[in-house]
């Protein structure tokens, strides 16, 4: 006889209390092995595959996706025992090697981020054999959710959901938009997507079903048989927004929401003020030149200018630590961090993301720009969990990468400076009394004035634009 265990949403850590489903990587009647990511969720802070430590046949899926979970909500159930075939069972170690509990999880119910195990080979059960296998299950959830109901409704409503492609197909991916367009009654077949290849996005089902509203006949909907919930954002626009026909709303979630709240809060809580200096960043570059031609067995990998500022940002901060604190509002305290846990802007195609170097201070500039190159690269492929975006005492910011020259930072909350850098470029400068063209940078500190005045941060600010444009400065103190 076999057991419905249910999975629920583990608390990944760092804070979060919430995520948003982005891809399920298992169906309904879909044989699990034991620690087998089954979905892929987006906090405020990173994507996350999640594994479920039940091995078994999932019985039932909770959210569609683009659907918002709290953490401790259901996920999935499944039927522990019920699949044909070597299924990981009770008794069967776990793929880490470490015993199973009687109810055949393998304990690691907050791994989190994976266990690193290769995927299992996905097999299905039918589901007239799904059927069997959940008609007798001993039901172990909470009484507050009752699994065989949830079983039941799941199973039932799956046809549903791929109805409109028994007439043929239809250039939708997203279950998101097929319920968005049910609750309407929205014609996908008479809908021209705007996606790649014809694909049908939310946004033209939001268009449809406006269009549908004002009355044009274009599209049938009933959209008044439809729950409250399910209106579009468009008819529930604020007072004094107008609700244009064409006028694209986009959420505010994932990391653009984590990003836009951040903000916010820093713009609300820190009184911020900005200086700036043009620096001659020649002798910089030289240096770099000379390190990255070297050869020789001593020769390491190349350095980038990044990593040179980052080192230089490390020894500004250890001669003003001023600027590496925070400010505990409700003690009204300011704390001043021992140790440099150097954050660094990075622009990905899901948004600005800001990753760590943890205890940049020890590190040489070689080190340090192996580990932004390490960071980088994972935050391309969004595989930066939240402990790589978070604890930062001090960040820099390299905008010039952009092509723009200055800019006025926002202090990454809860930190109490920020370093811009624009980008490097040929200007005619007065060089030993002689007008010359030297390669010029503007540096920008945005600074919390309550951890210190100008004074500081001005000498903080010289200090860097000293070693710019003579890195001897910064050798006198290694």
């Amino acid at each position: 006889m076999a057991q419905v265990l249910e999975f629920k949403l583990p608390d990944l850590g760092e804070g979060l209390t919430e995520a948003e489903i982005v891809r399920w990587l298992v169906e309904v009647g879909d044989v699990v092995a034991i620690d087998q990511p089954v979905v892929e969720v987006e906090t405020a802070k990173a994507m996350v595959e999640v594994p479920c430590p039940y091995g078994g046949v999932v019985t039932a899926r909770f959210g569609e996706e683009g659907t918002e979970l709290p953490v401790g909500a259901p996920l999935l159930t499944v039927a522990v025992g019920a699949a044909e075939g070597p299924v990981s069972s009770p008794s069967s170690p776990s793929p880490s090697g470490s015993g199973t509990e009687s109810s055949g999880g393998s304990g690691n119910v907050l791994v989190g981020y994976g266990t690193g195990a290769p995927a299992a080979r996905r097999r299905r059960i039918r589901p007239d054999r799904l059927d069997r296998a959940v008609a007798d299950v001993v039901v172990t959830a909470p009484a507050t959710a009752p699994v065989t109901a949830v079983v039941t409704a799941t199973v039932a409503t799956e046809p549903d959901a791929v109805a409109v492609d028994r007439e043929g197909p239809v250039p939708v991916v997203s279950p998101l938009v097929r319920r968005l367009a049910r609750q309407h009654d929205i014609d996908l077949r008479r809908l021209a997507g705007s996606g790649p290849d014809g694909l049908i996005l939310r946004a033209d089902v939001d268009r449809a079903i406006r269009t549908a509203e004002a009355g044009t006949g274009t599209v049938t909907a009933g959209s008044a048989h439809a729950p409250a919930q399910a209106q579009p954002a468009a008819a529930a626009a604020p007072t004094g927004v107008p609700a244009a026909v064409d006028a694209e709303r986009i959420p505010l979630r994932g990391v653009r929401g984590a990003v836009a709240d951040k903000l916010s809060r820093s713009r609300t809580e820190i009184p911020d003020a900005t200086c700036w200096v043009d620096a001659d960043a020649t002798e910089l570059m030289a240096v770099r030149a000379a390190m990255n031609a070297a050869t020789g067995p001593s020769a390491g990998p190349k350095v980038s200018v990044l990593a040179l500022l980052a080192r230089i940002c490390t020894a500004a901060l250890a001669r003003f630590p001023e600027l590496n604190a925070t400010v505990d509002t409700a003690a009204r305290e300011i704390v001043r961090l021992p140790g440099v846990h150097l954050g660094f802007a990075a622009q990905t195609e899901r948004g600005l993301v800001v990753p760590v170097v943890r205890d940049a201070h020890t590190r040489n500039a070689e080190s340090v720009g192996a580990e932004i190159a390490r960071l980088t690269e994972l935050a391309r492929t969004g595989k930066l969990s939240p402990a790589q975006l978070t604890g930062g005492t001090f960040t820099l910011n390299n905008y010039g990468v952009f092509g723009v020259d200055g800019s006025t930072p926002i202090i990454n909350h809860p930190e109490a400076a920020m370093l811009g850098v624009g980008r490097i470029m040929p200007k005619p400068w007065v060089h030993q009394g002689e007008l010359a063209v030297r390669q010029v940078v503007q540096l920008s500190l945005t600074f919390d004035h309550r951890v210190c005045d100008g004074g500081t941060a001005g000498g903080f600010l010289r200090y860097v634009a000293d070693c710019v444009e003579q890195p001897a400065v910064l050798l006198r103190t290694l």
